[in-house]
């Protein structure tokens, strides 16, 4: 389940619908990342969830990364069944 995002214009779009700080070509994307990342409670659920997904290494560590375009990506953290530090960023 999701408990944080740090995005402003993920926040706005997951609690209000509202994607206006996002690009509204990739809503609908962005749309089934939130909502399968709400779903997950372990690990191997994200895993077995694929769309790109893998763990970051460096000072992302922490972090797993979800492909959204091929510079774009969601990275967030997994603790304890929870999704925590949701972000939407080109970090390449």
């Amino acid at each position: 389940m999701i408990q944080s995002i740090r995005h402003k214009g993920l926040l706005q779009y997951y609690t209000e619908g509202n994607g206006s700080k996002l690009p509204a070509q990739y809503l609908r994307k962005i749309n089934r990342i939130l909502d399968q990342l709400d779903a997950v409670s372990s690990v191997d659920d994200i895993q077995a969830m694929g769309l790109g997904i893998h763990k970051l290494t460096g000072d992302l560590a922490d972090f797993w990364s979800i492909k959204v375009t091929p510079n774009y990506r969601i990275i967030f953290r997994f603790e304890g069944g929870d999704i925590h530090d949701i972000d939407f960023l080109d970090y390449h």
